[in-house]
């Protein structure tokens, strides 16, 4: 059974810096996508970020340049590293996974099957 356990997150000022890890496990598909999603108080769920099995990245333009997406093979774990944060980036965060390398932007939330609990970040100006 895949199991998604995110850490991070938290606050910061603007223009400051956050790192959110999600560690996965009974996963063992080669082909899959790792992706990290936002919802902010009254706004729909929005995708963020994702990577696939090779290694590639995409991002939404709102973080384009500001975020990077990053996984640790080995570990098992996805990242997210924000920087320049702003506070329209306040929401609460959350790592998907789907089977199969289809990565693209925009992601569409109903593509994922595996969800984590989600985490807040919060940025203040």
């Amino acid at each position: 059974q895949v199991q998604l356990a995110e850490s991070g997150g938290g606050s910061a000022q603007s223009g400051g810096s956050l790192r959110l890890s999600c560690a996965r496990s009974g996963y063992t598909y080669r082909r899959y996508c790792l992706a990290w999603f936002r919802q902010a108080p009254g706004k729909e769920r929005e995708g963020v970020a994702a990577i696939d099995s090779a290694g590639s990245p995409s991002y939404a333009g709102s973080v384009e340049g500001r975020f990077t997406i990053s996984q640790d093979n080995a570990k098992k774990t996805l990242y997210l590293q924000m920087d320049s944060l702003k506070p329209e980036d306040t929401a609460i965060y959350y790592c998907a996974t789907r089977l199969g390398s289809v990565c693209l932007q925009p992601l569409i939330q109903t593509d994922f099957g595996f969800w984590d609990q989600g985490t807040q970040v919060t940025v203040s100006s």
